[in-house]
């Protein structure tokens, strides 16, 4: 064995140690214990029921949640080769995480249905009314507009997503990802809007999009007369690597978006990781959420820019953060509630003792969290935002209930 090859080996045998650890089930595990429906003890506990006093259930609105599948029921769904070879043991990694965020066994007869069943039973224990957006998910395009499935980490056609949302009405919207450098990108996108999208998702890094290219204006033109958002990733991109192009991520780039009269959503808040400021002529890196709130202030986009908050308190954001989305209640009527799904599954993603810390979040709850979390991580990421305090700072139920798109997509 050469020294390369037992390089892979050691780097393989870490990967399945790493993942054999993660098999401890419990309140501290780093492994989703993935129980089953909310038992009555914690969907009546005072802490739940004081999370939800308040909201009107009809309007609240999850408004950042993924499908995911492989294709193994005709989805269309697929993911990077790489998930299942053993010598990328941390893209295997990536694969099993996830799969285990969503609770879907790697040997179940389907991913895709079994992925679809376990985001039903999830919401299942949410009052009816609530709604959850989920995302198509497009490829990784090359400059001249061509896929590129090699820098692809995982695909999720509009048709797929448009079935799902049509299967179960009662609980689901969708939104479509239509790359601007196709070709047919105009063609795609009315045909998505008939078939009833509520919006549009890019992750520039992953998908190779750069929101100053001329090419995106025409789509952002055709959305802001269909009164439907673009959703933009922007920030450090940790989970969908793709076409690893982080500095596309950049927040100062959605003014070239917001000029051609679309609402533009910025996914967390460009809360992760940091950016250049191209105002300065010295082009420093600064942290990217700064940028978002230079943006956020300027008037000239006339209350255009939304932030939605999917992500914003997990462990990897800083305190200031936190603790100015608590606070910037001149921001809540453009703040937007969703959770990331899957994301909220992956357990070493949250610490509530870090929050506590911070002092925003009680003590007292910690506990119960802890345990509607074993069960449900949707309803427990909605639950922990409503409880989080900033002194008396809290975040408005119209964040939760999409109120900020009562001049887009409620009026289309």
């Amino acid at each position: 064995m050469n020294r390369r090859h037992l390089l892979m080996g050691c780097c393989a045998a870490l990967g399945v140690g790493l993942f054999t650890g993660l098999g401890v089930v419990g309140a501290n595990s780093l492994r989703n214990p993935c129980r089953g429906g909310l038992p009555r003890e914690l969907a009546q506990h005072d802490t739940v029921l004081a999370a939800l006093q308040g909201l009107d259930m009809a309007r609240v609105v999850d408004t950042h949640a993924h499908l995911l599948g492989t294709g193994d029921a005709g989805s269309g769904c697929s993911i990077h080769p790489s998930m299942h070879q053993w010598w990328h043991p941390g893209e295997v990694l990536r694969r099993r995480g996830i799969l285990n965020a969503s609770c879907v066994d790697a040997d179940a007869p389907s991913i895709d249905i079994a992925y679809v069943q376990r985001l039903l039973t999830l919401a299942a224990d949410f009052p009816a009314g609530a709604r959850w957006w989920l995302f198509a998910f497009e490829q990784a395009h090359d400059d001249t507009g061509q896929p590129d499935p090699d820098h692809t980490t995982f695909h999720v056609p509009d048709a797929y997503a448009a079935q799902v949302a049509r299967q179960h009405a009662d609980r689901f919207d969708w939104v479509a990802s239509i790359h601007p450098y196709r070709d047919d990108a105009l063609q795609r996108l009315d045909a998505a809007l008939a078939a009833g999208a509520l919006a549009v998702k890019w992750l520039p890094s992953s998908m190779n999009i750069d929101l100053r290219d001329p090419r995106c204006r025409p789509l952002c033109e055709r959305l802001a007369c269909a009164g439907r958002p673009l959703i933009v990733h922007c920030g450090e991109e940790k989970a969908v690597p793709g076409a690893g192009r982080d500095e596309l991520g950049n927040p100062l780039h959605v003014r070239h978006l917001l000029a051609h009269g679309v609402h533009v959503v910025m996914a967390h808040c460009g809360s992760l990781g940091h950016a250049i400021d191209e105002d300065l002529n010295s082009r420093p890196e600064v942290p990217a959420f700064d940028l978002f709130k230079r943006v956020m202030n300027e008037a000239a986009h006339g209350g255009r820019l939304l932030g939605d908050i999917s992500a914003v308190f997990q462990r990897n954001r800083s305190a200031d953060v936190w603790r100015t989305l608590l606070q910037r209640q001149d921001w809540h009527g453009r703040l937007l509630h969703g959770s990331d799904h899957p994301l909220p599954g992956v357990m070493p993603l949250f610490s509530l003792a870090k929050l506590h810390r911070a002092g925003l979040l009680p003590e007292a709850d910690i506990d119960v969290l802890t345990r509607v979390r074993d069960h449900n991580p949707l309803l427990f990421e909605l639950v922990l935002k409503r409880r989080l305090r900033a002194g008396s700072a809290q975040l408005a139920a119209g964040v939760f209930e999409g109120r900020a798109l009562a001049s887009t997509v409620q009026s289309a």
